[in-house]
């Protein structure tokens, strides 16, 4: 999931991005709110985190802006104000939840996980994909029973591919849903995350190409017990043709 987290004091901006890195979301980090709204003309966000007080637009302003555009995640407001006044005027400008500075974290991200659940009142099942199960409610992917100790770029690439149902997926789709705005990857970085991930499931008891290649094409899980289960033209149907800014900022194609 894709987080735009509005905040101008570095300090606070860089730790609560690298708080909410280590919960596997992707998130795009803007000083400004005239560059928060860049962020949302640009990207799908799943929540807006946004700071009230903000250079060149307030965050109550921009949330009212997200709103009239008819955009509809959901937006939390941080707020060092105490007056019921601001909180009522935020809310009634489309905020769907605030917390007030000094907060602390774990309640701030119980909050997003309460909104990130609103429209969606099941709980995800449980994929499968042969011996992989992957839990996207608590983030646990194990293979045969035994859990896989991934990185979040490396879950969030596993839980793509299982997504995916075994058809392609791009270069370029990896690079947008696995880096943030502000994060641009190294040339090698999607081979280095398939390589780690490899590596990972075969200690697990997985085949050594159960994620396999598309050269030219991309990745996509592939079951044992039908290792030509696609010709080329059915995986190019399944391909993204989804093309990321950060391809184009990297020089990486897919």
């Amino acid at each position: 999931m894709r987080i735009l987290l509005a905040e101008d004091d570095q300090r606070i901006a860089e730790s609560l991005a690298e708080a909410l890195a280590a919960q596997h979301y992707i998130v795009d980090v803007a000083t400004d709110g005239e560059k928060g709204w860049d962020f949302v003309r640009t990207f799908a966000y799943d929540l807006c985190l946004l700071d009230v007080i903000l250079p060149e637009l307030d965050g109550i302003s921009l949330c009212q802006r997200v709103r009239s555009h008819g955009y509809q995640m959901p937006i939390l407001l941080v707020t060092a104000r105490d007056a019921t006044n601001d909180i009522v005027t935020g809310l009634d400008a489309g905020a769907d939840d605030y917390v007030r500075k000094p907060y602390k974290l774990q309640e701030l991200l119980a909050r997003i996980r309460a909104l990130l659940r609103r429209g969606n009142t099941t709980l995800s099942p449980v994929m499968e994909w042969g011996s992989l199960q992957i839990d996207p409610n608590i983030c646990q992917a194990t293979y045969e029973g035994k859990p896989l100790h991934l990185t979040p770029k490396e879950y969030r690439l596993l839980e793509l591919l299982l997504r995916r149902n075994g058809c392609i997926l791009s270069r370029s789709n990896i690079l947008e849903n696995l880096w943030s705005f502000e994060e641009p990857p190294e040339e090698d970085a999607v081979k280095a995350i398939v390589k780690r991930l490899r590596q990972k499931l075969k200690a697990a008891g997985a085949p050594s190409d159960f994620v396999a290649t598309a050269y030219g094409m991309g990745y996509y899980l592939q079951q044992r017990s039908q290792q030509q289960f696609r010709n080329y033209e059915e995986a190019t149907s399944c391909q993204s043709v989804n093309s990321s800014s950060l391809v184009g900022r990297t020089g990486i194609s897919s």
